[in-house]
């Protein structure tokens, strides 16, 4: 039996069919529309994918359990998009929609990095910066649907101001975008290559970002004590040129690390494909 999986981001969307292992079938990639437009091209992806009894949506921002996107900082103009029920009078098939960080979360630890862990954190950094969270081997959504919005607890008082409204929120300093600013604007990819290739200027960039990510994931690991955070998103494919930097700075910015059983700081293995593909899964399981 075959599903569909879509994960929304700031700029892409990517539609996957699996079959029941888990195996993608094929693909489809498409930039993020204006908001008018996102069920057209969710109901464009359905069908270039094909046949499938089962349709999953990942999408950011707040999302309700009856699938609708309360707001979304990084998609401008969301206000209440009811996003499974009008897919669904579109396709004629059940549509389950949850949080984009919350369906790669489900990815990865039930196929990925995370695999078998009782509790486990995933955090996406991309445009913006998402997590979900397996706490007690439950995957955890909050009282609202509204847990992992982790990008927007504010590590910087009066900080660079973010496209939520706030000011200092963790994805102004820890995100695709924000690896950029550090550059002065150089695109994250040049900046992980000038890097990787021996460029000091750039080599002190990366480090910069990955102490900021480290604060970031050291506070979460205060909180929840997770036994794995698996790191996702589209700067995962720079992993191996800021990990290293991102391991050190956590060790040290981790509350008591010399006391403690360190949580392991693992790439998805799904990569930028965990968000479609936990998608998939849970609306085949929902």
């Amino acid at each position: 039996m075959n599903a569909i999986g879509i994960d929304v981001g700031g700029t892409k969307c990517l539609g996957v069919l699996i079959d029941e292992g888990a195996n993608i079938l094929c693909s489809v990639r498409k930039p993020t529309p204006s908001t008018e437009d996102l069920i057209d091209l969710l109901q464009e992806i359905v069908e270039e994918l094909g046949d499938a009894s089962t349709i999953g949506v990942g999408l950011p921002g707040l999302i309700t359990p009856r699938g609708v996107m309360q707001a979304a900082p990084n998609l401008k103009n969301v206000v209440q998009l009811s996003v499974a029920t009008e897919l669904e009078k579109r396709c004629g098939r059940k549509v389950h929609v949850e949080n984009d960080a919350t369906s790669a979360t489900y990815a990865e630890w039930k196929i990925g990095a995370a695999r078998d862990a009782t509790d486990a954190a995933f955090v996406g950094l991309g445009t913006g910066i998402g997590a979900g969270f397996v706490v007690g081997g439950r995957l955890q959504r909050g009282a609202h649907g509204y847990a992992g919005e982790i990008g927007h607890m504010v590590v910087q008082v009066d900080g660079i101001e973010c496209v939520c409204g706030l000011r200092g929120c963790w994805e102004r300093y820890a995100s695709g975008w924000a690896l950029g600013n550090f550059a002065g604007g150089v695109d994250g990819e040049i900046v992980a290559r000038r890097a990787a290739a021996g460029d000091a200027n750039m080599i002190e960039v990366v480090d910069v970002f990955a102490k900021w990510v480290a604060l970031g994931l050291a506070n979460l690991a205060n909180i929840i004590d997770p036994e794995v955070i698996v790191i996702g998103g589209g700067v995962v494919e720079s992993s191996a040129v800021f990990m290293p930097a991102v391991q050190k700075w956590f060790a040290e910015l981790l509350y008591s690390a010399e006391s403690r059983t360190h949580p392991r700081l693992e790439s998805a293995q799904l990569g930028e494909r965990a968000g479609a593909i936990g998608a998939a899964l849970l609306g085949a399981t929902i």
